[in-house]
């Protein structure tokens, strides 16, 4: 049921990368204003409730699956924006599909090894570095203004998916979700800012067209930090003697999902004229 609701958060994410993607190519404007113009459009708040969907299911996938199992099959969003483009017109060549297909084993290696969810406890010390990881990362959000240009699209999907990886971290710490109990969880607000910090700051590097390398960037940063701290500080682990095919069906699943980080801007299809309204 993990693994289930796990990739299906990938299909909710990877559609809502779809809507996102076309509503940022939308407005030309870089400025701060210009991209809460992007937020504001029908087909991003569409993609923000997708997102929605999808972070609810990855949490039910936190509660029985490691990090580093979740957020590789999150990766596999992209594999379904691939092939959600090319429903839309956006024509795959062998590299592409082979990506798709690299994607799908490498989290089939990941599923036959992985053990259950660690049961490392975690204290406030714990928590408030949380806290303290989701203020650096909006300080480093703002210091990409100074960036040059072609740094700054993959500096902001980098910090994006940083705030995508406290995210799930947060998500995994929380245990008891009764509202009382859940509204003075600290997690719970960390999830909230560090997930708004994500979005902004992939919108604004969606608006400056270095996506593909700004995707890229994001990637890494949410599947290889978040898993990194499951491993280390939270007890995940692969079952018995499989701890080699855990790393290679994570090796082979993230760097696929590179190959196609292209997939998460708009482009237009062959044959049509130039165009941010009608481009996917």
């Amino acid at each position: 049921m993990g693994l289930l609701c796990a990739l299906a958060a990938a299909v909710a994410y990877g559609l809502a990368s779809v809507l996102q993607a076309a509503a940022a190519r939308s407005t030309p404007d870089e400025s701060a204003r210009g991209v809460l113009r992007v937020v504001g459009q029908w087909r991003f708040l569409a993609g923000i409730a997708l997102d929605v969907l999808g972070f609810g299911l990855q949490m039910v996938a936190l509660q029985s699956l490691p990090l580093f199992l979740v957020q590789a099959a999150l990766a596999a969003s992209l594999a379904v924006t691939a092939v959600a483009a090319r429903v839309l017109g956006v024509r795959l060549g062998t590299k592409e599909w082979s990506a798709v297909a690299a994607v799908c084993t490498g989290l089939a290696l990941l599923g036959m090894s992985a053990g259950k969810e660690g049961s490392t406890p975690v204290g406030h010390g714990f928590r408030l570095s949380l806290v303290g990881a989701t203020i650096v990362l909006g300080l480093a959000g703002l210091a990409t203004q100074r960036a040059s240009q072609r740094l700054r699209a993959p500096l902001l999907g980098l910090v994006a998916g940083l705030a995508f990886g406290v995210v799930a971290i947060s998500g995994r710490i929380i245990t008891d979700f009764h509202p009382l109990k859940l509204l003075a969880e600290p997690a719970l607000y960390t999830a909230v800012v560090s997930g708004a910090l994500a979005m902004f700051c992939y919108a604004s590097a969606l608006q400056r067209g270095g996506v593909t390398m700004a995707t890229a960037m994001l990637v890494v940063g949410e599947t290889v930090f978040p898993a990194l701290v499951g491993l280390i500080a939270l007890g995940d682990h692969s079952r018995p003697g499989f701890g080699a095919v855990a790393v290679g069906g994570f090796l082979l699943a993230v760097a696929a999902a590179v190959v196609l980080a292209r997939f998460g801007e708009v482009t237009t299809p062959a044959g049509s004229p130039p165009s941010h309204e009608s481009s996917v």
